[in-house]
C-alpha cells in the first residue's frame, strides 16, 4: 500500500516544473518584498498549467487580494499583469484547505499556456494592495506544471 501511495505521488509530481514556495518574514508582505521564481522550459509546443501558491492565516482581514505577476523569458523582455485573488465567499467562509490557523491557496493564473520559446522564465510575485505591509501571509509561491492533454 506505502509503495502504491509513494509510486502515484512520484506521477503525479512529474508533472511538474517548479512547485516551490517561499515563507512571508514575519507575516509581513512588504511592497518591497518581490519574490522570485525560475521555470525551465524544455518543450515550447507543450501546455502549461500556472498557479500561485499562498498560505494567509485566520487573522488575513480580506476575502480577497490583488498581486503583480511579472514574466520575463529567455529574450529578457518581460510583462506584467495584475490578479485578483478570491480567498473567501461572501459569508467569510475561507475556499482554502485550512490546517490550524493557516489557510492554504493553490489558484490558477493561466491554463493551458505555451511559452513562446525553450529556456528559464523569471517569475516575479508582489502584492499590490493598498496596505503596506501586508499583514497574516505567510507563504507565496508558484507552480508551473505540464497541462493534462
Amino acid at each position: 500500500m506505502a509503495l502504491a501511495c509513494s509510486l502515484c505521488m512520484a506521477a503525479c509530481n512529474n508533472k511538474a516544473v517548479i512547485d516551490q514556495n517561499t515563507e512571508v518574514s514575519n507575516q509581513n508582505w512588504t511592497y518591497l518584498n518581490k519574490f522570485r521564481f525560475d521555470a525551465k522550459i524544455d518543450n515550447e509546443k507543450i501546455p502549461y498549467n500556472l498557479y500561485i501558491n499562498l498560505r494567509v492565516t485566520g487573522n488575513y482581514k480580506y476575502s480577497n487580494m490583488f498581486i503583480l505577476v511579472t514574466q520575463m523569458g529567455p529574450d529578457k523582455k518581460a510583462g506584467t499583469k495584475r490578479y485578483e485573488l478570491t480567498l473567501a465567499n461572501k459569508d467569510g467562509e475561507w475556499l482554502g484547505d485550512g490546517s490550524g490557523n493557516l489557510y492554504s491557496f493553490q489558484l490558477p493564473l493561466k491554463s493551458a499556456y505555451k511559452f513562446p520559446a525553450k529556456g528559464v522564465y523569471t517569475f516575479f510575485i508582489e502584492q499590490n494592495m493598498r496596505d503596506n505591509p501586508l499583514r497574516e501571509v505567510s507563504d507565496v509561491g508558484l507552480r508551473v506544471e505540464k497541462a493534462t492533454q
